[in-house]
């Protein structure tokens, strides 16, 4: 953007641009802290589906207010593009700790503990965020995890009239989201499977270059076996991983707390404890 300011925050430099919109790091004047000013793109600015996703996005965040998901500070106008005050997370992504270290059992099961309390209290209120990956979990300045992106987050009980769109990530998209089913929490809970997938092994369970065979892999293809990359990984992680990916929601965990529950007890040794 040519602006230095959106609304009264003041543009340092711009962090990402996405598909949607443009995230900024700024800083408020009023009481000397940076945020983050996520902006619509100006191109997008004139399709009423895109404003709503933003708009949606504020309310969503908004009426949840739990501590493990990125909190907002305010939402305004700049001209005619819509724009979301967020906190600022300055130690980064779950994305970008992978391009740099492998993470401890540990570590992975407090971060799913964080990241599905937060997915428990949307899916409670009907919200499903369907987009879960390792660039939406971010982390402040203590390294704790937070949930953020909540921009093409949906009420499982509203449908446009074609249907559910095809949005989100096909690489961590569960076979009803591909589908165009209906979806509940279980469809995050997949997505946090195949997370934990690449945390366990540095790879994507399902990678093509065709978007179409992508998809039609997680709809077709059983769950690649973690020990084909990994040989000493213990077997039981390949159990949860399986059971969070299930093909047939019915099968994986019914909520993600659950499956955060088998994470933790597995990186404590205590897998014997478990009943899947």
């Amino acid at each position: 953007m040519s602006a230095t300011t959106v609304g009264r925050y003041e543009i340092e430099r711009e962090l990402a641009t996405g598909g949607m919109g443009v995230i900024i790091l700024a800083k408020d004047p009023y009481i000397q802290r940076h945020v983050v000013v996520k902006v619509l793109m100006h191109s997008r600015t004139m399709e009423d589906v895109y404003r709503e996703f933003f708009q949606k996005e504020a309310e969503i965040i908004a009426a949840l207010e739990h501590p493990c998901i990125v909190p907002i500070y305010d939402f305004g106008w700049h001209g005619q593009q819509p724009y979301i005050i967020m906190r600022h997370m300055s130690g980064g992504s779950l994305q970008d700790r992978l391009s740099k270290e492998a993470l401890k059992t540990s570590e992975m099961a407090h971060i799913f503990k964080r990241v599905s309390s937060a997915l428990d209290a949307a899916h409670e209120k009907g919200i499903i965020h369907r987009d879960i990956k390792p660039s939406n979990i971010l982390f402040d300045s203590t390294g704790e995890a937070f949930l953020s992106d909540f921009g093409i987050a949906k009420s499982q009980s509203v449908a446009d009239d074609e249907g559910e769109w095809l949005v989100g990530t096909p690489a961590y998209m569960s076979p009803e989201q591909v589908q165009g089913k209906p979806l509940d929490g279980r469809s995050d809970v997949y997505a946090l499977g195949v997370t934990l997938y690449r945390l366990l092994t540095g790879q994507l369970p399902f990678s093509s270059s065709s978007t179409t065979e992508l998809v039609n892999a997680h709809v077709e293809l059983p769950v690649p076996d973690m020990r084909t990359i990994k040989s000493n990984l213990p077997a039981i992680w390949q159990e949860v991983v399986a059971k969070a990916m299930a093909k047939d929601p019915a099968e994986r965990y019914a909520t993600a707390g659950e499956f955060a529950e088998d994470v933790d007890m597995v990186a404590k040794g205590r897998w014997f404890m478990r009943k899947l």
